[in-house]
């Protein structure tokens, strides 16, 4: 098995940040080839999530969402039930330099800023890196010794607390939109 590439942050890759506090890392990726913003990189959690909404707009009717036996547990300690599980290709990168890996998600309806959330289970298919101080994912690709893609603040700070406002004020069981 070869070694992975070392990945390295440095000072000056730091972007500044708008506030004083703890940014959450969210990203832009394709995720079966939509472009779907507001994907919440969550360290924590063990699986990946896939908001209704989200799913409903992606319109992926041809990929049949298998059924679960158990339910999740949700942030506040209720049981969650899932519309199903998916799995979907998640592209990081661009198109010259880009990983990709096979999602399993589970499709919830659920208020949420975020379109996806995406979990610790495929960080090391991707050989990714996170550097929260940074803001910013590294990982290996077969064309680069690595490729960065970078938390997109101006989303986190418009477009998902402005969704966070409306899927609650207008619709109850929205969550926001993809691409």
């Amino acid at each position: 098995m070869e070694d992975a590439p070392l990945i390295q942050f440095g000072r000056a890759e730091r972007s500044e940040p708008k506030t004083s506090h703890n940014d959450a890392l969210v990203i832009t990726a394709l995720l079966a080839n939509n472009e779907v913003e507001c994907i919440f990189m969550d360290f924590e959690s063990s699986v990946h999530i896939l908001f209704g909404k989200a799913y409903d707009q992606m319109q992926l009717g041809e990929i049949p969402l298998k059924k679960l036996n158990t339910f999740p547990y949700g942030f506040t300690g209720e049981v969650v039930h899932p519309r199903g599980m998916i799995s979907l290709p998640l592209m990081l990168g661009t198109w010259n330099a880009q990983s990709t890996c096979m999602l399993k998600l589970l499709v919830v309806d659920v208020l949420s800023a975020y379109n996806v959330i995406f979990g610790s289970p495929n960080l090391n298919v991707f050989q990714a890196v996170i550097s929260t101080y940074h803001m910013k994912i590294k990982f290996s690709t077969p064309k680069e010794k690595f490729k960065e893609t970078p938390s997109n603040r101006e989303m986190l700070y418009r477009g998902c607390a402005q969704r966070t406002e409306e899927t609650s004020n207008k619709n109850p069981k929205g969550a926001p939109s993809s691409k």
